[in-house]
């Protein structure tokens, strides 16, 4: 994830807005695309976004599966979130009729970055995502960090709202969340089905909210789909598991499409890393983070 300034963060991740007419991009007309600020997916094209002489950005069309819409917090207008990260965008409108597409982003400046079209041609560096829940985010996130092409993991919640996207809150096992990892990796390094193959080694599919002694629907078994490719992955990789006995009781692993993403509080992460010594950490992390070491050997970075 990108860094953000104080005024950024309270933009992005606290769904503020920048004054009209003073973003960076509102007269922007360069030809490329324009990314999230936060975790640098592509959201809109140059050729969607138009002059809607309201003070922001404005776009009549997003990149396929980029941004996600949730009613906002004053029951009324509805908000757009990056579906990678669901870092605050902006609001979406319909209606207005300024477009033959009839639909208008109003997205924060701040909330981007562009890339210019050549630099985009230019660029090799492809990435895709992809999001787990196995149980206590601390364990899963020290496993899939070690993974060669895997270029960063993220501990956070999925399933549920923003609004209770909050440790306590998804402890309490009321808010549809999920502990999960967000992973950005290089499918030229390590294919998507590799990393599912990591996920079924390293926790027990089927055991229903629960992984060990941490019990609640937040320890789930579940796998965020980002495509279409991604649900049918999981769902053969979940077949030929079957087919093949390796569990000697029904995997109920969930396989359900990504919505959104939010990060966790920032003392969550790289936590193995940091608090290695302590009692959970050497009696549950350790021992699963050793087993994929040396299962997938060739793997470790």
């Amino acid at each position: 994830m990108n860094k953000l300034t104080d005024f950024e963060r309270y933009v992005i991740e606290e769904k503020g807005t920048e004054r009209p007419f003073s973003g960076e991009y509102y007269k922007h007309d360069a030809k490329g695309v324009y990314l999230c600020k936060k975790c640098h997916a592509p959201l809109y094209r140059s050729e969607d976004k138009f002059n809607a002489h309201c003070g922001w950005p404005a776009f009549d069309d997003e990149i396929p599966g980029a941004v996600s819409r949730h009613v906002d917090a004053d029951g009324r207008r509805t908000e757009i979130v990056c579906s990678q990260c669901g870092g605050h965008l902006g609001h979406v409108f319909e209606g207005e009729y300024l477009t033959p597409k009839n639909i208008r982003h109003c997205v924060n400046s701040v909330s981007m970055l562009f890339q210019a079209a050549d630099e985009a041609a230019a660029s090799t560096h492809n990435t895709a995502f992809a999001t787990f829940g196995a149980g206590c985010f601390w364990c899963v996130e020290a496993i899939f960090k070690s993974l060669k092409g895997v270029l960063n993991v993220s501990s956070g919640y999925s399933g549920g709202e923003a609004s209770d996207a909050d440790y306590k809150s998804v402890c309490s096992g009321l808010t549809g969340h999920a502990e999960v990892v967000h992973i950005e990796f290089d499918p030229a390094q390590i294919s998507f089905t590799t990393l599912l193959q990591v996920l079924f080694e390293s926790h027990d599919p089927t055991t229903l909210n629960r992984q060990g002694n941490d019990k609640g629907p937040q320890y789930r078994s579940v796998v965020f789909a980002h495509d279409a490719a991604q649900i049918e992955e999981t769902n053969a990789m979940i077949a030929k598991l079957t087919e093949a006995r390796v569990f000697d009781a029904p995997i109920v692993t969930q396989v359900v499409a990504f919505e959104s993403f939010y990060p966790a509080e920032d003392y969550h992460n790289d936590y193995f890393a940091l608090h290695g010594e302590q009692p959970y950490c050497q009696i549950v992390v350790r021992p699963k983070v050793e087993k994929i070491r040396a299962l997938f050997a060739e793997l470790q970075a």
